[in-house]
């Protein structure tokens, strides 16, 4: 059986389990839905993935949300790819993940059958060793899905991406799994360590790129733009997975999604400099979106 353990847990987040569950309800008791998704059908959600301390706020918000509205028999995951090289998205088809909380099941046979509707997806669960972008999702999974089975997938940034999320509609609609489809991925990554400065260095130039070049790719997002998404974020810089984003809109259009509902847009330096007299000179953005049907 293939055991994909931890990397970055005791870093991103709390690795031990008292700490990590600690983390996880304060995280999720601060994270109430809004009024307004009352009896909403939600189908699944966009997360970010940094550590814990700078996104977790904004990742609880979206699956407190979805799990009030739902308990899936499996999650499938969509994730960012930051280290591997492969040109297709690489699926963990088998096994399981374990967290600090505890393991989480691969539901290998929705997997297999995901792996027959299309050959743009490879079983290579080495791929996931060193990517952080799934992994900080699994505790929350653990946490509020305990039953649920999980299928990860990261999804290169590549024009094809979308393909990949409809395959999974296609499977997840011809077998009627009860699935809940989360992807992942951060905003602008602005300032000098990033190397992209075009409004120059300080609050006014992560000021635009939260409010301008990160609500581009926003807008596109809620508008479900399934196939504008990666050229988008490719062009102007503002999400990091935005191969991921696209599978995700793809698989939650698939199953009945007809718009994505913001919950909360933050970035990093907003999260640290409250917590600092100093001014930030880089920033991350972060935003926490659910999709809903009718």
């Amino acid at each position: 059986m293939m055991i994909r353990e931890p990397v970055v847990a005791g870093h991103f987040y709390a690795g031990q389990a008292d700490r990590c569950r600690a983390e996880l309800k304060q995280l999720l008791a601060d994270a109430s839905p809004p009024d307004t998704l009352a009896g909403r059908r939600l189908i699944g959600g966009l997360v970010p993935h940094a550590g814990w301390t700078c996104s977790g706020a904004v990742a609880a918000k979206v699956f407190r949300a979805l799990a009030s509205s739902r308990s899936p028999e499996v999650v499938v995951l969509f994730g960012g790819v930051h280290r591997h090289r492969g040109r297709e998205a690489a699926l963990f088809g088998a096994g399981r993940w374990e967290t600090p909380l505890g393991p989480v099941e691969v539901d290998s046979r929705l997997a297999e059958r995901i792996m027959g509707h299309t050959n743009l997806i490879v079983d290579d669960p080495y791929a996931h060793e060193d990517e952080h972008s799934l992994e900080v999702q699994m505790p929350f999974i653990k946490h509020l899905f305990p039953q649920a089975k999980v299928v990860p997938l990261m999804v290169p940034v590549v024009k094809t991406a979308h393909e990949v999320g409809e395959a999974v509609g296609r499977t997840v609609t011809a077998y009627g799994y009860d699935a809940l489809i989360v992807g992942t991925t951060d905003l602008t990554h602005y300032g000098p360590h990033y190397g992209f400065v075009p409004q120059g260095i300080g609050a006014k130039g992560n000021t635009w790129a939260k409010e301008v070049n990160d609500r581009r790719f926003i807008d596109l997002v809620c508008k479900l733009k399934t196939t504008e998404v990666v050229a988008e974020a490719t062009g102007r810089k503002n999400a990091c997975s935005s191969g991921a984003a696209a599978a995700t809109l793809a698989a939650v259009n698939a199953l009945g999604a007809t718009e994505g509902i913001l919950l909360q847009h933050t970035t990093s330096s907003e999260v640290l400099g409250a917590r600092s007299e100093e001014e930030m000179a880089d920033s991350v953005g972060y935003a926490g979106i659910v999709f809903a049907g009718q």
